[in-house]
């Protein structure tokens, strides 16, 4: 089926990854933390890490590549190739484990921001 509305080459597109992702020395993740982390776009992936806590979870492919949990760099590249209208000026991570009534308030204000950066696409990465 087609993309309602206009063509993706013409989109604002935001990465939202579930990795529990921020940038060395941001607050990590806490245990049900249903909050949100910051990452601007120009953010080297040396300054990112992971705090998602689960004993379950494998940090191997993040480890080897930034990509698997959060694509920034392929994002970079279909906006270059004019694929994707523009890339959003921030990106967000939450972590994953958490209860849904706990990111509630936080999707909410996010949507807000969302808005404000003219994002009309997202990319959302559930590691």
């Amino acid at each position: 089926p087609a993309l309602a509305g206009k063509p993706l080459a013409q989109r604002r597109v935001v990465l939202i990854s579930t990795a529990g992702l921020h940038k060395r020395g941001d607050r990590p993740f806490q245990p049900g933390d249903g909050s949100y982390r910051v990452i601007p776009a120009e953010t080297p992936a040396s300054d990112l890490v992971m705090s998602h806590i689960s004993v379950n979870f494998d940090r191997t492919g993040f480890q080897q590549d930034l990509n698997v949990a959060f694509p920034i760099d392929r994002l970079r590249e279909l906006a270059a190739e004019g694929v994707v209208g523009s890339m959003a000026s921030v990106h967000y991570s939450f972590m994953g484990a958490f209860p849904p009534a706990a990111a509630e308030p936080h999707a909410k204000h996010l949507a807000g921001l969302l808005k404000s950066d003219k994002v009309d696409a997202v990319l959302l990465v559930p590691v």
